[in-house]
This record gives structure tokens, sequence and C-alpha cells, in this order.
């Protein structure tokens, strides 16, 4: 059967959709906020950080909706495309008629909402549709992810390039978003319907399975150095390599990397397995983040190697964990609503740790946005974006030689 019958085209726009809305606002959306209406980073932290404590509650309760939907399941989803969308537009386009951290906070927050809702439902319809054969979520995940990434791409670039040639280029980002979504939804719309759902699991049961939680630390360990210096990223080439103007054309190298390496490092994983696939990209992010350690004022040719090395990591977590993750799900859950409640869960705790610990620290160093800052607030960023990365990784290399994958 054609890929095309198959309908993996549409698997591959919506995850596009998604992933634009997740981390490329966590790049934007707090230096939008910090330079378009005063707000401080601390401010931006403590609103990012009450998010991730709703999610806490709220990311488990969707998945347990999710596994519950039956017919309504389509219009369900639907609707939260539409809230995705609106709340995009309310975020970029629309001028705060509060004070703007509240503004920023209640549009942020149905933004992320939809994001989770959304994000459950596809990867859960993913399981079934995959089914329980190895090759099935191969083949679906080469779809997904490869859209997912390309999401990526083009929302983290889009913004920088409009930058200049409009005086709104995050309203038409946002706009341009919206519409996409209205179109990636209806592509969707049969593939809500249709598979055949098992007995929904509690969370309990999934937790109790060895592999899948071991998964779930490892994402969560693994994941963060990405959160931290996607957090950073803007103010590091704005501050401390003083090169405004880059920041769109190292993003799109950084993102175009890890959109084609993802073949690459499946093609590693089927031949070495999936767990020495993630040690070699593991050890690429160290030396990647270690040199970017040594990096000052005017180094941007250095810095765009480092963003093509450390983009290629970025291909190994997104394409290999989710996998394996998906994989085991169609083994204990097939429904896999609770499971990828908890997998959602676990990567935005990593973004609300760089919300909440790093935007403080380098307020109270000193460090404004967009200002000349003091050395010590520069080293403090440097050792942020990079050094905390380098940490956070050889914790999870421990943890991924620790554990014993299926297909290891």
């Amino acid at each position: 059967m054609s890929a095309l019958s198959e309908r993996l085209p549409a698997y591959s726009l919506f995850a596009a959709i998604i992933s634009a809305a997740g981390l490329p606002i966590y790049i934007y959306a707090p230096k939008y906020y910090a330079d378009s209406y005063g707000v401080s980073l601390t401010a931006l932290g403590a609103v990012l950080f009450g998010l991730r404590l709703l999610d806490v509650v709220q990311d488990p309760l969707l998945g347990w909706i999710s596994e519950r939907l039956r017919r309504g399941k389509a219009l369900a989803v639907t609707c939260g495309a539409a809230l995705l969308a609106i709340s995009m537009i309310g975020l970029f386009a629309v001028a705060p008629p509060i004070p703007a951290v509240w503004w920023f906070g209640l549009t942020i927050t149905g933004l992320f909402s939809a994001f989770s809702f959304l994000t459950i439902n596809f990867y859960a319809t993913g399981v079934a549709k995959a089914g329980r054969e190895k090759s099935g979520h191969v083949r679906l995940a080469a779809w997904r992810e490869t859209g997912a990434l390309l999401g990526v791409c083009v929302a983290a670039i889009i913004p920088t390039l409009l930058i200049g040639l409009t005086d709104s280029p995050f309203a038409i980002f946002a706009f341009g978003f919206a519409a996409l979504t209205a179109v990636a939804a209806l592509f969707m719309w049969p593939e809500w319907r249709g598979h055949i759902e098992s007995a929904p699991m509690g969370i309990r049961d999934i937790l109790s399975d060895p592999i899948a939680k071991r998964l779930l630390i490892l994402a969560l360990v693994n994941a963060t150095p990405l959160a931290v210096s996607s957090t950073l990223f803007l103010f590091f080439v704005e501050s401390r390599l003083g090169a405004s103007g880059w920041e769109g054309g190292l993003l799109v190298l950084f993102f175009l990397a890890a959109a084609a390496s993802a073949p690459f490092w499946g093609n590693i994983a089927n031949r070495l397995g999936a767990r020495k696939a993630l040690l070699i990209a593991m050890v690429l992010a160290i030396l990647s983040f270690g040199y970017t350690l040594t990096l000052g004022p005017g180094e941007n040719i250095q810095f765009a190697v480092v963003c093509v090395l450390s983009g290629a990591t970025i291909g190994a977590d997104l394409t290999l964990l989710p996998a394996l993750f998906a994989r085991r799900m169609g083994q204990v859950s097939p429904n896999g609503g609770q499971g990828f409640g908890l997998w959602s869960l676990v990567n935005k705790l990593t973004l609300a740790f760089a919300a909440v610990v790093l935007l403080p620290l380098l307020e109270l160093a000193g460090f404004r946005a967009g200002s000349d800052n003091p050395a010590s607030a520069l080293t403090l960023l440097t050792v942020l974006y990079a050094g905390v990365p380098c940490a956070l990784k050889l914790v999870a290399i421990a943890l991924l030689v620790a554990t014993k994958l299926e297909d290891s």
C-alpha cells in the first residue's frame, strides 16, 4: 500500500503544526514579551513555571479523556486545533488588553493546553494505526518525526525572516500558523475515527512497566538540554556573540541539521540498535556544547558549526526516543492516551526547569535583554547555555548505559 493511500502525509502535516506550536514558542515568546512590553524575565519564568504546575494535573487528565473519547474524538480534536490557532493569534498578533504579563499567561496557557491535548491524541492514534509490528511504528515515525522537525524549522525561521520586511512579523506568523492549522485539522479528520481501541489503562499500570518508566525518566533528563539551549538561544546569540541578525540563519542551520539527520540516526539504530545510536548522539552533543563554552563575541562561524553538530544530535533525540516509547505503548497500552499524557508532561517539565531556574538567575546576575550587560552576566549566560546541557547529557548517558532497551 502506498504512503499516500495510508494517509501518512496527513500525519507529517499535523506533526509539523504541533511542533511549530511547541519549541519555537519557547524560543521567541519570552524575548518578544520582554522586548515589546517590558515584562521582566523573572515574571515570565514564574508564569511558565506556573503553567507547568498546571500540566502536572492537566496532562494526565487529558490522557484520561483521550482514552474515553469515541465518536466525538474528531470534533474534540478539531476544537483543540481551533484553540491552538486562536491562542497563537492572541499571543503574537493582539496587543495585550490587560497587563502584558497576564495576557502572556492567558494566551500561552490556552496554547499549551491545546498543544497537550492534540499531542496526546495524535501519538495515541499513531499507536493504533501502526499496530504491534515494529516496521509499522518505524514507517509512521519516519513520516511523523520528519514533519515535526520540518515544522520546527519553518516556525523557527519565519519570524526572523519577516523582521525588516514588515512591522508585524510575529502577527503575520501567527495568522499564517492559524490558517495552516485549519488545513492540517481537515486532512487529519478521518484519522480520529475507525481505529479499534482497547480498554483504558491507568497511569499506575503504565508506570508499573519497567521499560516504559525508564524511557520516561530518560526522556526527562535527555530533553532538558534542548529546553535550556532553546530558552537561552536568542539571548546567547544577541548578547554573548554580538550576532544580532544571525538568529534566523543559525536557527535554520540547527533545525535543518536535526531534520536531515533523522534518516541517518534511523539507519544507525537499525544497524547498531537504538541504545548505541542514542549514545553516539549524546557524546556528540557534549562535544558541541563543550566547545560552545569557549566562544565569545564575533565567533559567529564557529557557532554556526556548533549549530549544525548539535542540531544533528537533536535528530536522534526527537526521532528515536518517541518511536521507542510508542512501540512500548503499543504493547502495554494500545490506547496510548494515558501514556502520552505522561510523555507530554515529561517533555514540558524540562521547559519548566529552563524557565523557572535560568531566566531568574540571569536577571539576578544583572542581565537585561537588548542592552549592554556586565561581563559576569555574560559569563553566567554562557555557562547556563552550554555548561548545564553538558552536565545533563552526562547524566543521560549514565541512565542510558544502565537501561536495558528491548532492541539495544
